[in-house]
């Protein structure tokens, strides 16, 4: 037993130690426990909540680039603002649950013109995402940019914005192998990097558009994911052979 001093001694006792809890009931309050705690109270360890939000080795997300199939359903996440706006495409494959984040945006002081051109450039047909928060904001002429953006052609959706529960689900997909990252995402693997919480265990609301559009996708996109349109030539009437000899 270490001792602080003379008069105190240090014991860090964890679940395991605890003779009446079982391996079903660790493991319920385990789930349920936010990840940047989970050391702390399972198994004593003193912790104040900083560090890193998403503690996983970066090689355990991310893959090379790949072409993504026309049958998985796709879905894009918005989060807007004058300073930076961020945009972030997810691929799910549908016979192993994994969601893919294979594109980005990210681009500050420009005109929601301009970022909607980008979007559509990535597809006009797949459906998005966008920061609820939106709908109270406003740009210089005074329109609201969930609004604004709808009225520029974009086909949009408010996202669930629950911070710690969609922290929760991205943290479980991580932990489950059900999330990766295409290595050419090169903003959003600078944001991954910094992304944790202060000594007081609050998030660090800073460089994180893109953590915030990956729990929209994660917590929301599933729902209004689609895969990509037939193309035009398999929708057309089938071609009947002329079987008169022409008379």
């Amino acid at each position: 037993m270490p001792e602080v001093n003379s008069s105190k001694y240090l014991v860090m006792a964890g679940w395991d130690d605890v003779a009446h809890l079982d391996a079903d009931t660790k493991a319920k309050m385990l789930q349920n426990t936010p990840p940047h705690l989970r050391k702390a109270r399972s198994k004593g360890m003193p912790s104040l909540g900083a560090g890193a939000i998403y503690p996983f080795e970066e090689e355990e997300l991310r893959v090379d680039p790949f072409a993504i199939p026309r049958h998985w359903r796709r879905v894009y996440a918005l989060d807007v603002g004058w300073n930076r706006t961020a945009v972030l495409w997810g691929a799910i494959d549908p016979d192993t649950d994994t969601l893919y984040l294979y594109a980005e945006h990210y681009r500050g002081q420009a005109e929601p013109s301009v970022h909607t051109a980008a979007i559509k450039a990535r597809g006009e047909w797949i459906p998005g995402l966008i920061d609820p928060a939106a709908r109270g904001r406003s740009q210089i002429d005074g329109q609201r940019l969930f609004n604004l953006y709808q009225s520029l052609g974009l086909s949009l959706k408010p996202a669930d914005n629950s911070v710690e529960a969609g922290i929760y689900a991205v943290y479980e997909r991580m932990s489950t192998g059900r999330l990766k990252v295409f290595s050419t995402l090169m903003n959003w693997w600078a944001e991954f990097r910094l992304y944790r919480r202060d000594e007081n265990g609050k998030i660090v609301k800073k460089f994180d558009h893109l953590m915030d559009t990956t729990r929209y996708l994660v917590i929301s996109g599933f729902r209004i994911a689609i895969p990509a349109p037939v193309p035009r030539e398999f929708n057309a009437a089938p071609v009947v052979a002329d079987t008169t000899g022409g008379y």
